[in-house]
């Protein structure tokens, strides 16, 4: 896609780049707004980042580490102060260098639907005219801003030729309610202890080679399943909340066998104790996904189902 930009830079303390997208407002904002996607543009050239969550919500906190190309880390943190979709973001962002000082600043997006194209412009609000100085001619700010917003410019394409992801009117969400036979805490503990979510997770006739959970907010987990077929099917994820023994909160992305994201979802499951047993809540919202994928959502709610039989079972073996 074809992209032409404008910067100017102010004289007092902020810096504003501008740049048209040959992409409809939708597609640019999903870019944006889904680590999926803002893991593979966002940073200068020879960059990479790792997301550690993102929650994109007034209040809610994205953390992120860039790893640049000599191997130094970039970590920073923003919180969300306004989510206008799909017009507007703003967030406060504090970060820098590893191991050296933290810089502030405050960074907005605004996304203006132009016909089938989209203007975007970024404004970059530092607390003073030295702190603008010091992150252009440190961190080379300017360049790394315009580094950036190439890469996002290469990055769409990809997702409305290649991936075409679908659109919002195709997302799907499950809510399954259970009442197990266990105490909270131990079915809790089944949820995150990687030893016995081994031998309940995924439909009958599954088995799981790899069961990985690091439970931590911003921790991953993987799983591979196995099929009766011995085809294997890749999940991974990251946890977004983590309330013992009372709420977790991950997304998950299902892969194609060359780890090629096909579907992503977001996954909230609540514990309640009730006379010593526990009324379980399951909810599972798609929230992307290439157009071929939509054949997986009938069984999304199935494979579920099952999963939680197993459970039940795991749970009556204690």
């Amino acid at each position: 896609m074809a992209a032409t930009s404008s910067m100017a830079e102010s004289k007092d303390r902020e810096l504003v780049f501008t740049r048209m997208f040959d992409a409809p407002r939708e597609l640019v904002w999903k870019a944006w707004t889904e680590p999926q996607h803002v893991s593979q543009w966002w940073g200068p050239r020879g960059f990479t980042t790792t997301i550690h969550e993102m929650d994109v919500r007034p209040g809610g906190v994205w953390r992120q580490t860039m790893h640049g190309p000599d191997g130094t880390n970039y970590p920073s943190k923003h919180v969300f102060i306004e989510v206008v979709k799909p017009e507007r973001v703003s967030y406060t962002l504090t970060g820098g260098k590893e191991g050296d000082p933290v810089h502030q600043l405050e960074q907005t997006w605004t996304f203006e639907a132009q016909g089938d194209k989209t203007k975007l412009t970024l404004r970059m609000l530092f607390p003073s005219p030295a702190a603008l100085e010091h992150v252009v001619k440190t961190f080379g700010a300017v360049e790394g801003a315009t580094q950036t917003l190439d890469r996002l410019g290469e990055h769409l394409p990809t997702m409305s030729e290649k991936d075409n992801y679908v659109a919002g009117d195709k997302e799907r969400e499950v809510v399954i309610t259970r009442v197990f036979d266990a105490p909270r805490e131990l079915v809790f503990k089944a949820w995150t202890d990687p030893k016995i979510m081994k031998e309940w997770y995924g439909p009958k006739m599954f088995t799981n080679t790899v069961c990985e959970l690091d439970v931590r907010v911003g921790g991953a987990w993987r799983i591979v399943m196995r099929g009766p077929d011995g085809a294997e099917y890749p999940g991974r994820g990251v946890y977004r909340e983590i309330v013992k023994p009372e709420r977790l909160v991950f997304t998950s992305e299902a892969t194609d066998k060359d780890g090629k994201v096909i579907l992503a979802g977001l996954a909230t499951v609540t514990f309640f104790e009730e006379n010593g047993k526990t009324k379980l809540t399951l909810r599972v919202r798609a929230t992307a996904m290439v157009d071929y994928a939509v054949a997986y959502l009938g069984g999304m709610e199935a494979g579920w189902s099952q999963s939680l039989d197993g459970l039940a079972e795991e749970l009556a073996r204690g």
